[in-house]
């Protein structure tokens, strides 16, 4: 059998006695520091989410208007383009008539 290790004249420790109290209302001072901490960062996480929000519904109102005036202007430059051709028709029309064509030789050219 093996002999065991250290002396057996060792004195042994007493348990020394703890402050409980002290140890429980030094926690409970640190739980409520953090929930404290935790209470305004959750203030603090509504109030951006609330920003978030209102700057979301901004964005959203900025698009549609962007979008409302990109269809107004693409039905503009439509018009233009249209009335271009028109006016293009006509000098010809006026060209062709000018040189003594016919409306009906030019409508047999327009087909």
């Amino acid at each position: 059998m093996p002999r065991p290790k250290g002396s057996k004249n060792k004195t042994k420790k007493t348990a020394a006695t703890k402050d409980y109290a002290a140890l429980i209302s030094e926690k409970q001072a640190e739980k409520e520091a953090i929930a404290e901490e935790v209470n305004a960062i959750n203030e603090n996480i509504s109030a951006l989410k609330a920003d978030l929000k209102t700057k979301m519904n901004a964005l959203k109102a900025a698009e549609k208007e962007i979008a409302k005036l990109e269809k107004q202007r693409a039905d503009m430059e439509a018009a233009l383009a249209e009335e271009e051709k028109k006016e293009e028709l006509n000098e010809t029309l006026q060209k062709l008539m000018d040189s003594g064509m016919s409306a009906a030789e030019i409508l047999e050219k327009l087909k």
